[in-house]
């Protein structure tokens, strides 16, 4: 399935070239010199080339993606810091929904040179947190009001076991590292639950 002004440039320039090649063997046929017909050629074709370079490499980076397939639509991914769900991908961009309702376009040249990072591919997503709690507060029982409230959402998991440990002694708390895990589809709302609890 070709768009529409897709398909009408590819006649246009099948058409112009037709008509050069034809051009060239008439002349030829009528005995007239073609050399700096065609050197004239070659070089009018270098200089679309180069003005059309943008396109064509994001015309084969768009097939490229449609081959390796790093993510389908509906997939959430982070490109090159450009974070959302993706809505649909063409032959020369990549378009995708933000968690804010903004669409951005994104030239397929940008997405296959970026790094991609699908998180909808695997079925377990795990969630990072951090907290910080007083220095009077003993560790343990920090750690135990924790699993606490992790103990309090269905969604999280038991195995794997959530990973709860002290991660750095600051200023005025200490800060631990919790890392929890859930189905990725719940992961936001495992991740403000546990804030909020």
């Amino acid at each position: 399935k070709i768009d529409g002004t897709l398909g009408g440039f590819i006649r246009s320039a099948v058409r112009g070239v037709m008509w050069i090649l034809t051009v060239i063997i008439v002349a030829d046929a009528l005995g007239i010199p073609t050399t700096s017909l065609v050197a004239l050629v070659s070089v009018v074709g270098l200089a679309l080339s180069l003005s059309v370079q943008n396109i064509m490499s994001n015309l084969f980076s768009g097939i490229t993606l449609l081959i390796a397939k790093p993510f389908v639509a509906g997939d959430f991914v982070d490109i090159a810091g450009k974070t959302g769900a993706i809505k649909s991908m063409g032959l020369f961009y990549t378009m995708m929904d933000t968690v804010d309702n903004t669409v951005i376009n994104i030239p397929n040249g940008d997405v296959t040179a970026a790094s991609i990072i699908n998180y909808s591919k695997e079925e377990l997503r795990r969630v990072d947190m951090k907290f910080c709690a007083s220095y009077d507060d003993a560790t343990e029982d920090v750690k135990a009001a924790i699993l606490e409230a992790a103990a309090e959402d269905p969604r999280i998991m038991d195995e794997p076991a959530p990973f709860i440990a002290l991660n750095q002694y600051k200023d005025s708390c200490i800060e631990y590292v919790v890392r929890l895990w859930c189905k990725n589809s719940d992961y936001w709302d495992v991740y403000f639950g546990m804030n909020e609890r």
